[in-house]
């Protein structure tokens, strides 16, 4: 495994869904943990971050198309899709609100990354398989270069995860532990 050669003013970090319901409803605080560090080391060098989460106007924006398992379209509880506080989302901090599992279709991101000469993205949230490879794939297919920190990352089951990381990340990216980044990444310039 080569080294990560990261230039943070071409680097941002995409955190997916780390937002009060989802968190809660996924015990996804170990994710969170892992993901803070990652935010601290993006602030400290300058790196631009976008912080994603989902939700709805009035759930007529909400995806339903036919499936074998549907979801059922309820509204969520007030304060579910605000970001959990331990990412310490500041007000002049970049959000991206999406209404489907992908961070980029249907949004701004893009532009927004492009604009900035960003041409790597740094990874994470929750769920592995669903908002993050979404994000992943439509991020592969735009030609960004991505690194996938699979441990501030979960779904519903280790299988799940576990095939998403196995399988997928390792074609469109590199994979890394949020060890491994921060040690990798952390005297970078």
């Amino acid at each position: 495994m080569m080294p990560l050669q990261v230039n943070f003013q071409k680097t941002a970090l995409v955190l997916i869904d780390l937002q009060k319901g989802i968190v809660a409803t996924s015990n996804g605080q170990d994710v969170v943990e892992k993901a803070v560090p990652l935010v601290r080391l993006f602030r400290e060098k300058g790196g631009f971050i976008a912080f994603v989460n989902v939700d709805f106007h009035d759930g007529q924006d909400r995806l339903m198309p036919g499936t074998d398992q549907p979801v059922q379209a309820v509204q969520p509880p007030q304060g579910w899709a605000e970001f959990v506080p331990e990412l310490g989302v500041r007000p002049d901090d970049y959000v991206v609100t999406k209404r489907q599992w992908g961070a980029f279709f249907g949004t701004d991101l893009d532009l927004q990354l492009r604009r900035r000469g960003i041409d790597t993205i740094v990874l994470c949230g929750i769920a592995t398989n669903i908002g993050v490879e979404s994000t992943a794939r439509e991020a592969f297919q735009f030609g960004y270069h991505q690194i996938f920190i699979t441990d501030a990352m979960k779904t519903f089951s280790k299988e799940e995860h576990e095939a998403s990381c196995n399988y997928i990340f390792p074609r469109i990216g590199k994979v890394r532990s949020a060890e491994q980044f921060l040690a990798e990444a952390g005297g970078a310039e």
